[in-house]
C-alpha cells in the first residue's frame, strides 16, 4: 500500500510500505477513504519535536472495514467507521472512566498499524476504538466531512470547553484561531455559552469563528490581546480555552482568566523553558488549570449524534482538499498558513 512518510524537517513523501494485516483477534483492518493533516503534525514537520525519520504519519482515519479478527463484535466488513487519534480498548480502568488516552492497552496509528495518512490502518482494539457511522449516512459526502473532525480537533476543542467548565449562560474566551480553537468555539456554543470571545491573529479565521458562534473577536497578541480581553470582560472570563499549545498562548490564557476561573488547556505544550509555567500567577488568583490530551473517544458518540441531526458541522475548518499524493503539499500549505486544516480524500 501507499502511505505518507516523514523524511526529516520539511519533507513528507508518499511511498510503498507493507500493508497491515490481522494479527490479533481484536484487530480490524480499515481501508482509509478520508483523513487529514493535523496542526500537531507541524511540530515534527518544522523540526520542533522529535520524530523518527522514515516513520509513517497521520492519526485521523475514516474508512471502510475490510477485515476483522475473531473477537471483534462492534463492526464488520463493509461498515463505515471513523476513529480517534489514539487506539483504546474501552474496557480498562481508564477507558471506563472516560480517559481513553491513558488506556493500558492503547496504541497509535503509526508503525506497522499503517499510519493514518495511508491507504490502510489496523485498529488493534477495534471494539474499543472504531465508531460506526449509520448506514444511511455512510455515503453522504457532506456528512462524512462533518464527521471527520471528530477524529481529533472537534473532540479536542470540546475537551477544552468541558475542561474550562463552560455551561449555559457563561462567558468564555477561546485562545487560538486554528482548527482546535475554531472547534472550541463550536463546543462552547454547543454547551450554551452566552458570550464567546475568539482570540487569534488571522482575520479570515476569526470571521469563521464568528460564523461558528463567537460573539466577539480579538485580532491581537501578547499584552494587546490581554488588554482587549480585559476591556471586553471587565477583568477577564471565568472560562478560558487554551487551544494552541505554545507557551505564549498559555501565558495569555492565564492572564485573561478571571480570579477563581478555570483555564481548560488542550494544546500540546511547546516552548515552556526550564523555568516552567508561572504557577504563582495561578496561585495568587486561585485559577484552576484543567485539561490535557483530549480523550476524543469519550465524546465521539454524543458529538456524532449532533452531526447526524444537523446541529453540529465543523467541516468548514477544511479549507484545502488533496489526494494521497497531495499530502506533502497539504503539509506545506498548513505550515505556511495557507490552509486552516487539510482534508485528504483517498
Amino acid at each position: 500500500m501507499r502511505a505518507a512518510i516523514y523524511r526529516g524537517p520539511g519533507e513528507i513523501t508518499v511511498e510503498e510500505v507493507p500493508r497491515p494485516e490481522i494479527e490479533s483477534p481484536t484487530d480490524a483492518i480499515v481501508r482509509v477513504t478520508h483523513t487529514a493533516v493535523c496542526g500537531s503534525d507541524l511540530w515534527f514537520y518544522r523540526g520542533q519535536s522529535d520524530r523518527e525519520e522514515g516513520s509513517r504519519v497521520g492519526h485521523e482515519p475514516m474508512g471502510i472495514v475490510e477485515d476483522v479478527g475473531d473477537d471483534v463484535r462492534s463492526v464488520e466488513p463493509g461498515d463505515r467507521v471513523f476513529a480517534p487519534f489514539v487506539i483504546s480498548c474501552g474496557r480498562c480502568e481508564f477507558c471506563r472512566k472516560g480517559l481513553h488516552t491513558s488506556c493500558v492497552n492503547g496504541d497509535s496509528w503509526g508503525g506497522d498499524n499503517g499510519g493514518g495518512q495511508g491507504e490502510y490502518v489496523r485498529a488493534t482494539e477495534a471494539d474499543g476504538t472504531l465508531v460506526r457511522v449509520p448506514d444511511r449516512h455512510a455515503d453522504d459526502e457532506d456528512t462524512l466531512e462533518a464527521i471527520l473532525p471528530l477524529t481529533d480537533v472537534m473532540g479536542t476543542g470540546h475537551h477544552a470547553a468541558v475542561s474550562a467548565g463552560v455551561n449555559e449562560g457563561d462567558t468564555c474566551i477561546v485562545v487560538g484561531d486554528g482548527a482546535v480553537g475554531l472547534c472550541g468555539v463550536l463546543a462552547a456554543r454547543r454547551l450554551g455559552a452566552e458570550r464567546i470571545i475568539a482570540m487569534g491573529h488571522h482575520e479570515d479565521r476569526l470571521e469563521l469563528a464568528e460564523s461558528f458562534g463567537a460573539t466577539e473577536t480579538i485580532a491581537a497578541r501578547g499584552q494587546d490581546a490581554v488588554d482587549a480581553a480585559d476591556d471586553l470582560t471587565n477583568g477577564g472570563a471565568n472560562h478560558v480555552l487554551e487551544c494552541v499549545g505554545a507557551a505564549s498562548a498559555m501565558e495569555t490564557a492565564i492572564d485573561v482568566c478571571r480570579p477563581g476561573g478555570t483555564v481548560g488547556y488542550v494544546g500540546v505544550p511547546h516552548g515552556v523553558d526550564d523555568s516552567g509555567l508561572d504557577v504563582f500567577s495561578l496561585f495568587g488568583d486561585n485559577i484552576a488549570l484543567n485539561g490535557g490530551v483530549a480523550p476524543v473517544r469519550a465524546y465521539a458518540d454524543e458529538l456524532l449524534a449532533d452531526v447526524l441531526q444537523g446541529t453540529l458541522d465543523p467541516s468548514p475548518i477544511f479549507t484545502k482538499t488533496v489526494d494521497l499524493d497531495g499530502v506533502p503539499e497539504g503539509y506545506r500549505a498548513m505550515d505556511e498558513r495557507e490552509a486552516i486544516k487539510v482534508l485528504v480524500k483517498l
